[in-house]
């Protein structure tokens, strides 16, 4: 059994606990941005594979007790960093603290960077070369205050690229963090989805993705291809049989809608390039003009909001819009709407019955939940004299 920690957007962590047990993980210990589990190595390929939540796949490969930054190069120095890896290879090493009385995290990468480079050279007469942007392996140091984990990246690029864009509109919403929030809300694929300001369109293609049952990695390579313990026969078994549980025939109600032609241009690319067609449903309309496409489902959407004044100004104004439409128009749909600009809440009048914290990467947001019904859930008026 081998020990790993699954990182993954703040405020996702137990839905992706309950994921990794779907996956057959064990000793799930969800924290604060990740989940850690054990399994066997070939449960790592899995997850990386059919995970929708997971950001990284971490390995672990070693760890110590430490007071300074010598005891973290000394440890790094006594692992056998050949067996996974050759001078050939160029590396990356990212340090992340917790609590810890070291004064230069940077320096500590330093350290772990010259050992892993001792370590090679000694064994195989090379040192590898450093690439930051787009490294061969990623090792990732992790400290607390009294210990430091070493961990192999197992993913390579962050797994939220799913490799389906053809384009991005404006900051698109990671796909990770749009497959959780659909697991949070409760969709299934016999419910009518709508985004009514969809963009690039990943609620909708993340949800198609979900309702077909299509591994979320099968158009992309990961990390762990690259090392030497990679068994390529067994990855390729593996590979094929989550390929073959993709359901194609399924149908479902999705639906997006924007204001913007350009996003809808953008959103058609992606789901037809996925062959999604006949799942999702996009059309150009402003959220001021739209109708429900049916009597009843879950809408879920992340609308713009704004940076500079003028254009937070114009949401203050926009936000009580979208209560009074949501509240006229939707009755009988449940509303769940993402958004960084926490006013949303005193401003959209209508009052939620669920808030939940969530992180956009670096960006600290809400999950608001309306359910709508006719005549209810706006905000009580005061009372007249």
């Amino acid at each position: 059994m081998e020990t790993f920690f699954t990182t993954c957007p703040r405020g996702l962590e137990a839905v992706l606990a309950d994921e990794l047990k779907a996956l057959g993980a064990a000793d799930i210990q969800a924290a604060d941005g990740g989940t850690g589990f054990r399994g066997p190595y070939a449960l790592c390929r899995r997850v990386n594979l059919e995970s929708r939540i997971a950001s990284r796949v971490l390995w672990r490969i070693g760890h110590c007790r430490y007071r300074s930054e010598n005891d973290i190069f000394d440890a790094a120095r006594k692992i056998r960093w050949a067996q996974w890896f050759g001078p050939k290879q160029t590396i990356r090493v990212d340090t992340a603290a917790i609590k810890s009385p070291l004064q230069s995290i940077d320096f500590v990468t330093l350290r772990v960077k010259d050992a892993v480079c001792d370590v090679l050279r000694e064994a195989e007469g090379l040192r590898p070369d450093v690439d930051t942007r787009q490294p061969d392996v990623r090792i990732h140091v992790f400290l607390t205050r009294d210990e430091a984990v070493f961990y192999l990246d197992t993913s390579g690029d962050a797994l939220f690229k799913r490799g389906w864009r053809t384009a991005t509109g404006e900051a698109p919403l990671r796909e990770n963090l749009a497959a959780g929030i659909l697991k949070l809300v409760g969709w299934t694929p016999d419910q009518a989805l709508l985004d009514p300001m969809c963009g690039s369109g990943t609620f909708l293609v993340e949800a198609a993705l979900m309702a077909r049952q299509r591994a979320p990695g099968l158009g992309r390579s990961f990390g762990f291809e690259k090392l030497r313990n990679h068994d390529a026969a067994a990855w390729k078994a593996q590979h094929a049989q989550a390929a073959a549980r993709e359901n194609k025939s399924i149908k479902t109600n999705i639906y997006g809608y924007d204001r913007s032609g350009d996003a809808i241009a953008i959103a058609t690319r992606n789901v037809a390039a996925l062959g999604l067609e006949d799942m999702i449903s996009l059309k150009q309309c402003s959220f001021e003009d739209s109708k429900p496409p049916l009597p009843s489902g879950l809408l879920v959407t992340n609308p713009p909001y704004g940076v500079r004044l003028e254009e937070l100004d114009d949401l203050a104004a926009w936000y009580p819009k979208l209560g009074d439409i949501l509240k006229q128009r939707y009755s009988g749909w449940t509303a769940f709407i993402l958004t960084g600009d926490l006013r949303l809440a005193k401003l959209i009048g209508l009052k939620a019955s669920r808030r939940t914290p969530l992180f956009n990467g670096a960006l600290e947001c809400r999950l608001f939940k309306y359910q709508l019904v006719a005549g209810y859930m706006r905000k009580d008026a005061p009372a007249k004299s």
